[in-house]
């Protein structure tokens, strides 16, 4: 995949570019005793299922988000000095993977729209033209021009904070670069120092700053996803030059935000589908500092069918075959048309792809040339697209489960009072009287 990701390196990185800079980014209890004993002993009492004795405990009170912070410009921090770090850091138990924010109705899909506000604003824009369907994902990317704007400069956050705590279901992606000068085009020799000086810990504390952010804007379950598409060749925080210091380079990161107080962050380990510039598994750092493992996948190279991509080597098959094995969901954050034009077979395979292997989620890259919202050059994936995933019903509210009441069953009304200490209601059997005969043997 080498050839075909040099000759795109500027996409979509350079369009992206391009867009961030267009805006600014006791006694009771045993009276208790007594009268249950006493009732129980006047009749035959049966107690409902599915409660237990005692009230259930209130959950606390969910902390006010901070108010929005002063913006801030866009310039360089010097690295702050930090205590000396083995090079190789415990790493802390995994947290577990928030459940999928989907039903088998419902596919938690989103659509990457733009970086700053502008993309949140359109999220509601793309539902509409959706008839409705809800966009349950959203999806930004961190500028990595500077370690200031790496660390998640507040006000770039504050909409898509805002957004995420909107609902309860929604999923907040977002894309971290591993180093500054992200997209200028760094030779490898540069790119593996860099590498091993993040493994050595010289840039933990860039991290530990983005993750206290996040948790105090509200959003510590954000979907992290550093150093994506980490196996081509656009990215200075690519994993070519050295990979052992990137793995390693990951997990201090991991590590690093991981050790934040109230975080609980899920962390997308995501390549481009195919071997690019190094097969992709050589830089998987290990399933104890990866909870998803994603893929960025576009229609390319030039003629390239949809078959090809599933069965080439390290390509959607295999993607999903090395997250089975290693225990993980998937996800697709990027993905689109591209090389092969306004490709309607690409567009209804992908998306019979996704039905099929239910990612965590999915978000459509949505300007051109990939898109069909914002792109008018793909009429005929467009209407496949909007085809496939207009009017999808908006994720219910579950309600609360009525406990099953034994049959035969009348309920007791003790007032409020006593239930609350029995944890519910109590029953009358009403067939207590019967005689059953026992078969004759």
């Amino acid at each position: 995949m080498t050839p075909r990701r040099r000759q795109c390196s500027a996409w979509p990185g350079e369009e992206r570019q391009r867009q961030r800079w267009q805006r600014q980014p006791g006694r009771l209890g045993k009276r208790l005793a007594f009268l249950t004993a006493g009732i129980i002993a006047s009749t035959a009492v049966a107690a409902v299922p599915g409660h237990t004795a005692g009230a259930a405990p209130r959950e606390a009170e969910p902390t006010p988000a901070p108010a929005p912070s002063a913006p801030q410009s866009p310039q360089d921090s010097p690295t702050p000095q930090t205590p000396p770090v083995p090079s190789t850091p415990p790493v802390p138990s995994t947290p577990p993977v928030p459940p999928a924010p989907d039903t088998p109705h419902v596919p938690a899909i989103g659509a990457y729209l733009d970086y700053g506000p502008l993309g949140v604003d359109r999220m509601a824009e793309l539902s509409k033209w959706l008839d409705g369907t809800e966009l349950r994902v959203g999806h930004t990317y961190l500028p990595g021009d500077l370690w200031s704007n790496i660390e998640g400069t507040p006000r770039f956050l504050e909409s898509w904070a805002a957004w995420r705590k909107a609902k309860a279901d929604r999923l907040f992606v977002l894309n971290v670069p591993m180093l500054e000068r992200n997209e200028d085009g760094v030779s490898d020799e540069e790119v593996r120092g860099l590498l091993r000086q993040g493994a050595a810990g010289d840039f933990d504390e860039h991290f530990r700053v983005l993750a206290k952010r996040l948790v105090d804007l509200g959003v510590p379950d954000t979907v992290v996803v550093p150093g994506w598409e980490m196996n081509g060749t656009t990215y200075t925080h690519r994993c070519g030059p050295d990979p052992e210091s990137w793995k390693t380079y990951w997990k201090r990161i991991v590590t690093v935000m991981r050790s934040v107080p109230g975080q609980k962050f899920t962390f997308d380990f995501t390549p481009n589908r195919g071997r690019d510039a190094i097969p992709w598994t050589r830089c998987y750092p290990g399933d104890d500092v990866v909870d998803i493992i994603g893929m960025d996948s576009y229609d390319q190279p030039n003629g390239m069918t949809f078959d090809q991509q599933v069965d080439e080597e390290y390509g959607l098959r295999h993607h999903v075959d090395f997250a089975k094995a290693h225990k993980k969901p998937i996800s697709y954050p990027e993905w689109g048309l591209f090389r092969n034009g306004d490709n309607d077979e690409y567009m209804r395979r992908m998306l019979k792809w996704m039905d099929e292997h239910k990612p965590l989620y999915n978000t459509l890259t949505d300007y051109c040339p990939h898109g069909v919202w914002q792109c008018k050059d793909n009429p005929k994936s467009t209407k496949v697209y909007r085809e496939a995933l207009s009017g999808l019903p908006v994720n219910p509210t579950p309600k609360p489960t009525e406990p099953a009441r034994p049959p035969h069953c009348s309920p007791l009304d003790l007032g409020d009072w006593v239930e609350y200490w029995l944890g519910g209601k109590l029953c009358l059997r009403f067939d207590w009287w019967e005689r059953r005969e026992r078969p004759r043997s």
